[in-house]
């Protein structure tokens, strides 16, 4: 194995850059994963591409490897190790918790809000480089029938929306909309069929995003922003969608949200940022509506997600339109930053991941 090995970090000018860095050795508790496939989030673009603008939790430090949705397999064992060992394929829950606050024992490190907290290519290195060091408290099994990519998308994206799906309860009783038709949005699409949803919607802003959420056959229609307010109701007798999830992070789009929910309906809110502006009486109370914010997931439900996903036979891999090799990742998130464009991918041994293109 070589000692060195190239990286991805983001300068914060909308550009990436390569570095060099020491392939790391695992320490007790950890394990060397070689990285098979690493997708790009809208966070990565919103808080670090464009610009370093987060704080907190999203606060990027200059220099570290970019990447937080990783899965791959284990190369070298550290000591210690109580379930997982080398050669187990394995996707990397992104955030680093304490492992001993409140959240962190639910399994929500997520919430985590301990100075020891650090999440995968934000504040420790991520998954834009051939191998990535992770503490084996953070790693979901993958089964065999997952490819890489399917993995890389469960560890944000997809175990984002599943909580949200979760929260708000998705089955075969409830016509659901998904407004805001990125990765995200289509990921709910997926998950709430594959849950049993009898009619789904959708709506965004992009001609190219509707057109592919039809191509995938993951919606019965999908609509631009005008008028579909009473496109909805029309496609539901009147009354509206029972449920339904925001991932436009518009003021207008989870506005529309509300309004196309039915009375006693449930709306999430998954998209990051922006702001919201609606009538408390009119669009919330007088309906007895109910909106829940929901922020990535759990362990334990990503291993849930996982499991049904098999069940299910369904690939989330089939979201991703575009791939690239590392050396070609400025390309990658440039793409990605456009929104011309489903799910973006960087994979480092594309075989396997070819399955489901």
């Amino acid at each position: 194995m070589a000692e060195t090995m190239m990286g991805a970090i983001l300068p914060g000018n909308s550009t990436v850059e390569l570095r060099e860095f020491p392939i790391p050795t695992p320490s007790h508790g950890q394990v060397l994963v070689k990285t098979m496939a690493s997708t790009i989030c809208g966070s990565d673009i919103r808080c670090i591409y464009r610009e370093h603008t987060g704080k907190g939790a999203e606060g990027y430090i200059p220099g570290t490897i970019a990447g937080h949705e990783p899965c791959g397999q284990i190369v070298a064992e550290g000591p210690g190790l109580k379930r997982f060992k080398k050669g187990d394929r394995v996707i990397v829950y992104h955030i680093s918790g304490c492992g001993v606050c409140h959240d962190c024992r639910m399994g929500y490190q997520i919430s985590c809000t301990s100075e020891h907290r650090a999440a995968y290519g934000w504040q420790r290195d991520g998954g834009m480089a051939p191998y990535i060091l992770a503490d084996e408290k953070d790693l979901v099994f993958l089964p065999e029938p997952l490819t890489y990519a399917d993995g890389a998308q469960v560890a944000c994206g997809f175990g984002t929306v599943y909580e949200a799906l979760e929260k708000i309860g998705c089955s075969g009783n409830d016509a659901v909309l998904v407004v805001g038709l990125g990765p995200v949005g289509l990921a709910a699409l997926m998950l709430a069929k594959a849950m049993g949803a009898n009619l789904l919607l959708g709506v965004d802003v992009n001609p190219e995003r509707i057109e592919l959420a039809k191509k995938l056959g993951l919606v019965d229609d999908a609509f631009a922003p005008d008028g579909a307010l009473e496109k909805v109701r029309a496609r539901t007798g009147g009354h509206g969608v029972e449920k339904a999830l925001d991932a436009s992070a518009s003021e207008p789009g989870r506005a529309l949200a509300i309004r196309a929910t039915r009375e006693w309906g449930k709306i999430a809110f998954v998209g990051e940022g922006g702001t919201a502006k609606f009538e408390p009486s009119p669009d919330i109370i007088h309906g007895q509506k109910t909106i829940y914010g929901s922020w990535v997931t759990s362990l334990w439900r990503m291993e849930d997600l996982v499991e049904r996903l098999v069940r299910w036979n369904i690939h989330p891999d089939q979201l991703i339109t575009h791939r690239f090799a590392l050396e070609d990742a400025g390309e990658a998130y440039a793409l990605m930053a456009s929104g011309h464009c489903g799910k973006v991918a960087v994979v480092f041994d594309g075989t396997e991941d070819k399955k489901h293109v």
